[in-house]
């Protein structure tokens, strides 16, 4: 059996992942392809106890250190449990965030040492790599008016971070894309839906 392939999905806050990833996995499915769906930080019920400590937002702080070592525990259970037995499996897995959000979000955007993160993903997930990932870009007015009209006061840690700080995350993503442009596909998620479909079906297609 051969090995599955693995997307992931990036993008702010409001760019429309879900959206993108039930898309993704009805156009597999119609071709005779099995996919299934997860996300970061979580995945698996564990890590998704771990997602909801990196998110809650509570009266204790959270160091920008602490969180990315948040993340790769998630990371970790959620590679070692859920990835890399769907793929061995032949089993597609698309994934809402991967590394790439870490090094935008803590690395660009909390301004922690890439060359350290770098590090950390070595140790957990080492060979396995997205095989493409589509990166939603689009304005991050645009993706904060969607992200908060869905989530009110409810917003968590991240929802709740200043418009300057994802001005950064999403000068970050663009650089991960300009730095590796074979496996990361920049989607305008700006655009009406159609046409996002359009984007993410050629994508899909060169697979």
């Amino acid at each position: 059996m051969s090995r599955g392939r693995f997307i992931t999905l990036e993008g702010i806050e409001g760019a429309g992942k879900s959206t993108v990833a039930q898309l993704a996995v009805d156009w597999l499915g119609a071709r005779g392809i099995t996919a299934r769906v997860t996300r970061e930080p979580g995945g698996t019920p564990l890590a998704e106890r771990v997602r909801k400590i990196v998110l809650e937002r509570g009266p204790e702080a959270v160091s920008p250190q602490a969180e990315t070592l948040l993340m790769f525990a998630a990371r970790s259970i959620h590679v070692e449990n859920l990835i890399r037995p769907a793929l061995a499996r032949g089993e597609w897995v698309i994934c809402d965030r991967f590394t790439d959000a870490t090094r935008a979000y803590q690395g660009y955007g909390r301004g922690l040492d890439q060359a350290w993160i770098e590090q950390l993903a070595l140790a957990v997930h080492g060979d396995l790599q997205p095989d493409c990932t589509l990166l939603l870009d689009l304005p991050v007015a645009m993706g904060l008016s969607r992200a908060r009209g869905r989530s009110g006061s409810a917003a968590d840690r991240f929802e709740a971070e200043v418009e300057e700080f994802f001005e950064r995350v999403r000068k970050g993503y663009l650089l991960i894309a300009q730095n590796d442009p074979r496996r990361v596909r920049v989607v305008d998620a700006a655009r009406a839906l159609p046409d996002v479909t359009e984007q993410v079906t050629r994508a899909l297609e060169s697979l």
